[in-house]
């Protein structure tokens, strides 16, 4: 695909592409939305704190702008990637916003959508239809790959469960929570009573509940999720080293270099340049 619709639309198959991959991929943040579609083998990945493994009939969505980390594809992988803009899909035919049509587009949610083996079919069609569209370069105007795309979604749409977010469990649900606003406002709030704040419990509760649930702390997971944006600022960002440590809050480059050695094992400096 040439010119802006390349940066609007593209789709491949993983098969294709598998043998040059090696994981586990650097976290990464895209301005696009993506999915992955498995029809054979098993793949693992993070979307932000949370880490999923799945497998054939299963999609996995990824919205624009949340960190993921690709940590394992298995040889025999199969199965579709595709990745768009969202404003594409901004017609008369939906809502404006289009995640409250489709909650598996929305930031926070779960990322896995299982469809049933009768289903496989008309997806499958679809997606080859989207494909042929994209190697016969067809997409300097995108309005059937729209249709496509939006007839998927409601395929789809049937399979999703009311809501897949953990609620049986206080402790579990807490953790979640505090997962999510971690996601939403690392840059603005880098304390553990900001986010006790945000869910309307104490620090120390939240604590209990992240520690019950992880086994870690919610300091332990507050700084994960800094580690997660440093890392992915040294890799897709001009900033220099003291721009990002202002921005993850550490006071200097000096502390943010140790903070950084200790959980990865490599100064900034050294991870900036890692292919």
């Amino acid at each position: 695909m040439q010119g802006q619709s390349g940066n609007l639309f593209h789709i491949n198959r993983i098969e294709d592409f598998r043998k040059y991959m090696q994981f586990p991929l650097l976290p990464h943040r895209k301005t696009v939305l993506d999915f992955i579609f498995l029809t054979q083998g098993t793949m693992r990945r993070n979307k932000g704190l949370n880490s999923y493994e799945f497998s054939a009939y299963t999609f996995f969505f990824l919205p624009a702008y949340q960190i993921s980390t690709d940590t394992f594809m298995s040889e025999d992988i199969q199965g579709f990637y595709c990745h768009f803009d969202q404003d594409m899909l901004k017609t008369s035919l939906v809502q404006p916003d289009i995640s409250k049509e489709f909650p598996f587009l929305q930031f926070n949610s779960h990322p896995l959508v299982q469809i049933s083996a009768e289903a496989m079919e008309p997806v499958l069609n679809i997606l080859n239809r989207l494909e042929n569209e994209f190697k016969h370069k067809r997409t300097d105007k995108l309005d059937l790959v729209v249709l496509y795309l939006l007839t998927l979604f409601t395929e789809l749409k049937r399979y999703v469960r009311p809501e897949e977010t953990i609620t049986e469990n206080a402790a579990l649900r807490i953790s979640q929570l505090y997962k999510n606003a971690l996601t939403q406002h690392i840059y603005a709030k880098q304390k553990v009573s900001d986010y006790a704040d945000i869910l309307n419990i104490t620090p120390n509760h939240l604590n209990k509940c992240v520690k019950a649930a992880t086994g870690q702390s919610a300091h332990d997971l507050l700084d994960e999720m800094l580690l997660l944006e440093a890392k992915v600022l040294l890799k897709q960002s001009d900033l220099n080293i003291s721009e990002i440590a202002y921005k993850i809050g550490k006071e200097d480059q000096s502390s943010f270099g140790k903070f950084f050695k200790l959980k990865t094992g490599f100064t900034p400096k050294q991870y900036r340049v890692l292919d």
